[in-house]
This record gives C-alpha cells, structure tokens and sequence, in this order.
C-alpha cells in the first residue's frame, strides 16, 4: 500500500513538472508586452491622431489631410511598401489612395396629395438624381399604416433602388423627423450608378389618387484619402491579411468651440494598426503578405473602405482585422476585446486558439441588438466573402463618451489598449504565418448596401 501511494506521488510529481515546463515553452513563445510593442510609441501615436490640433479629423477638412499626411510618413519610416509599388519606398505621398465621392444636397421640394401641397416640414428627400417632376404613375407609392414597421419598409425601398413616394402615418412622426434629419445633412455616394429617390411625406391619408412631387438637388465632387501600405509576404504573397482601422472622425461642434477628439473612436484602432504593422515589419518574417489601411470617412457612410474593395481581388484576402475603439476596458475585463459576427466564420475559433496560453481569449459581441457587424468598415468586404470581422472593447451600452466631444485621452485606459494590441499580434500570429486559412463569410448572409442612400 505504501509503495502503492508513493509511486503515485512519483506519477503525479512528473506529470506536473511535465506540464509545467510544456507551459513554460509555450508562454515562453509568446513575448511580454514591452517586447511586442512599444507603450510609448502608442502613446505618441494616439496623443497626436486625438490631439487638438487635428480638430476631429472631419472628413473634407484640411485636418484630415494632415492626419492622413502622418499616418503615411509613419508607414514609410516603418519601412512598408505603397499598395501600388514593387520596392520599399521613402515617398509618404505614394500611400495615399486618393478617390473622389458624391455630395448631394437637397435644393428644393414640393408634394401635392390628391390636390393639396404638403407642408414643407413633413416632407423629406434622399435622391441620387438632380431634378424630379413627378405626376401619377411616374413613381411607385407605398403607404405605411400606424401598425406598419416604417424602418423594413424604407430598408427595403433603398435595397431595390428606383423611384418611390411614400406616405407614412403621423403615428411614425420620431422616426420620420429622425430620417428627414439624416437626409437634411445631406448624402454621400461612392458611385451614382443607381440613380433613384425616395420621397417622404408625413401624412395621415390612406387613399391617394392624384400625386405631385418637384425637387431639385444639387450635386458636387469632393475628394478623400484612404492611407494603405503593404508587407510583402515571404512565401505566400499572393494571400493578404488585412489590418484596418478608421481615422475619420465628426469634427468639431456646429458653433466651432468645441472638438470630437475621437480618442477612442477611432484614433486607438489607428494607433493599433501602426504599431501592429511596426512590430511585424520588425520581426520581418510574415509569409504571407499584410496589408494596413487607414480608412476615410467611416462616419458618414463608410466610403474608404468600399472604394478600397474595389481596387484589389477579395478572394486574396484571407482575413480582414478591422480595429474599432479598443481604448477603454471591456466587459469581461481590462485588456480583453470581442469581435462582431463571430457566427459568420471560424476567424475567432482559430484566433482563440493562440490565446490560451495566454489565459485570454476573444469574445462573441456582447451587444448584437446593435448591429455593430454592419456598422464599421468591416462589412464591406464581408459582402464580398472575406472573414472581415470588427474588434472592439468598448462598453457601447455604457459608454458615455461615443460620438461626444467627452472622447479624448484623458477617458481612455491606454494599459488596457497597449494589452488589446498585444492580444491582437498574439491572437494573429497563425494568420501571419499561414499555418490556418478561415472559412469564407457567406455573401448571400449578408445584408446589402443600400443604392440611394
């Protein structure tokens, strides 16, 4: 009996030397923090990119402009290659990836039901085409009842494209203002390829017979720059892993006194992508190709990254990282993030694989009654089937700062963001090297883009 119990003792003792010393080998393979990236070249990046002197990075803005002139000098000293270029290039300009978009800003409209002209303030217009002279049968008219959901019908409208005119009960007044809002600011089209309108009208009539719609808009070009730089792959290089983030953010306050900073949103998933793209240029041993782009005007449309898709094959990107707001600690702890639609593909599976030595791991989006997978640069490139998936920490229930002039440095946890950076590289690494390919996102799964607005 006691050889019995000592020969066990024997068993267990080299059972757990033996795992501890499998552990040790395999933490040791993952570096510390310090080694991966450095804390005060994160901090550098994002005091600059949330920094006053870029007043919220608007689109259009001349700050911007400069916002984007930073972020391709660092690529250059980094040492990255131009999407475009063959060799290693010191010439910041050659990372932008200019593009132009459409501004359109409603000029006039008028709307007579069955003889009487509407009061102005219950109408609203979203159109890609300049002038409108409706009479009967030149639109299609869809009335939308006080028990009708209002949102599925115009979603479904903006889906199909065309020219629609569209009565909607007075019951739907909070959401009618909410749309006739949006439109009012005016919209932004990558393409006018699908012209077509949607007028709505606020009214209580159930039957409508006769109809007359006059509107006017005018419409301008405006330009815009997404900042894109390479890796090439060792071995695989035809097979890209995209990191992106946006730099755009909403500016500063209609009476200029006030700046939305956007330290969180999304000046840390910047940061994050520069010093992603420092730490693997360093180690210089991807095998397949990394590609890193800033995208542009993210907030009013996303608009950088569909004119992004466009210029190069979807099915050579392996995986898209879209970083969004990993500034402030999540809700499973400091240093940890979730990613959105994880359901879509196996992308998380694999990357939580790496993270178990770690004793972390990736977590499914804790806020899906958001929409958060079809609200970010992500979503673009998952409608062309790549596993293009966001990865976020903020609490967005809680928040108080999102989309508030609140969101400057001084509300992030920049600990907690230097460990979701370090995460990210660890979680990544399989992707890099090429030794895991996930699955493709179903397209047909997908919700479509609107074509009017």
């Amino acid at each position: 009996m006691i050889k019995k119990i000592n020969s066990n003792n024997k068993i267990n003792r080299n059972f757990k030397l033996t795992a501890l010393l499998t552990a040790l080998t395999i933490t040791s393979s993952f570096p510390s923090i310090a080694e991966i990236i450095s804390k005060e070249q994160v901090i550098s990046d994002i005091t600059y990119l949330a920094g006053d002197d870029l007043k919220g990075r608007a689109s259009f803005s001349t700050e911007i402009d400069q916002a984007a002139n930073f972020l391709a000098q660092r690529f250059a000293d980094i040492g990255l290659q131009p999407l475009k270029a063959t060799t290693t290039t010191k010439n910041p300009a050659l990372f932008l990836q200019k593009f132009t978009v459409n501004q359109i800003k409603s000029k006039t409209l008028s709307v007579t039901l069955n003889g009487q002209e509407i009061n102005p303030d219950h109408l609203a217009i979203a159109t890609t085409i300049e002038k409108l002279n409706w009479q009967q049968g030149n639109a299609k008219t869809h009335i939308v009842g006080a028990n009708d959901d209002m949102r599925k019908t115009l979603t479904q409208l903006n889906q199909s494209g065309g020219q629609h005119l569209v009565i909607i009960n007075s019951k739907h007044e909070k959401a009618f203002n909410a749309y006739q809002g949006y439109f009012n600011r005016g919209l932004t089209k990558l393409s006018l390829q699908h012209r077509g309108a949607i007028v709505m009208v606020l009214s209580d009539e159930s039957e409508l017979e006769t109809y007359t719609v006059k509107a006017s808009a005018e419409i301008t070009e405006q330009s815009l720059t997404n900042v894109v730089a390479v890796l090439p792959g060792t071995e695989r290089a035809d097979e890209i892993v995209l990191y992106s983030s946006h730099y755009d953010h909403l500016g500063m306050t209609e009476d200029g006194k006030k700046i939305y900073n956007g330290a969180d949103d999304d000046a840390s998933g910047t940061t994050a992508i520069l010093n992603l793209a420092q730490y693997y240029a360093d180690k210089g041993s991807n095998k397949r190709t990394l590609m890193f782009s800033a995208f542009t005007a993210e907030e009013i449309g996303g608009f950088g990254s569909k004119y992004f898709s466009q210029q190069l094959d979807p099915d050579d990107v392996v995986a898209m990282i879209n970083i969004e707001m990993i500034g402030k600690p999540s809700k499973f702890g400091a240093g940890t993030v979730w990613m959105t639609g994880m359901e879509r593909s196996n992308l998380g599976a694999l990357l939580n694989e790496k993270l178990v030595a770690l004793d972390t791991q990736i977590y499914q989006d804790p806020y899906p009654e958001q929409g958060l997978f079809y609200r970010s640069d992500n979503a673009t490139l998952a409608r062309l089937g790549v596993p293009a998936h966001s990865f976020s920490s903020t609490q967005l229930d809680k928040d108080q700062h999102y989309h508030q002039t609140s969101d400057d440095i001084s509300s992030l946890d920049l600990t907690s963001m230097h460990k979701v950076i370090e995460s990210l590289a660890t979680a990544t690494q399989s992707l890099v090297d090429g030794t895991v390919t996930p699955t493709r996102i179903d397209k047909e799964q997908v919700r479509a883009q609107g074509k009017i607005y």
